[in-house]
């Protein structure tokens, strides 16, 4: 495929920003394993499970589901609590801490050092690389939707 050279420039500078500002953690700071991340991001979308109901979700058996769940527990990224409704059940949901870590994975800049290298821009230039980042989201999502819709007309 042969790329517009704004394109192959936009690469370029999309991976020289991401080297200079994305999220460093310390040597001492334990970065949640896929496996933790993907049950952490269901959680965040479903709320509180039964081990059984994340099992069940993941295809996995339940006693790797319940390791896994004390794994992300002994990291104090979820708790275990008691359904009001049903005494019987316990369900997991993520912790502060846990709510905290997720978002933090999920924000791939460094939040401090994108907002010094923002202010260090004058207001035009600011405003400029904001309505160009919008422009080219705008065009990315209208592409991605052409792209599924295109793909969905082969099935």
């Amino acid at each position: 495929m042969t790329m517009i050279p704004s394109a192959t420039e936009f690469l370029f500078l999309y991976k020289e920003i991401y080297q200079c500002l994305h999220t460093f953690w310390d040597k001492d700071e334990h970065y949640p394993s896929p496996d933790m991340l993907a049950v952490m991001n269901h959680l965040m979308k479903t709320g509180p499970l039964t081990i059984t109901e994340a099992a069940r979700h993941f295809s996995r058996s339940q006693s790797a589901t319940s390791e896994l769940i004390g794994r992300l527990e002994a990291q104090g990224y979820v708790t275990r609590i008691n359904d009001k409704r049903d005494k019987r059940r316990t369900l997991v949901w993520l912790s502060r801490n846990g709510r905290q870590v997720f978002e933090r994975v999920q924000n791939v800049l460094d939040a401090a050092l994108l907002s010094s290298s923002m202010g260090a821009l004058d207001t035009q230039e600011r405003e400029a690389l904001l309505k160009g980042m919008r422009a080219l989201l705008a065009s990315a999502q209208r592409t991605v939707a052409e792209r599924r819709k295109a793909h969905e007309q082969l099935k």
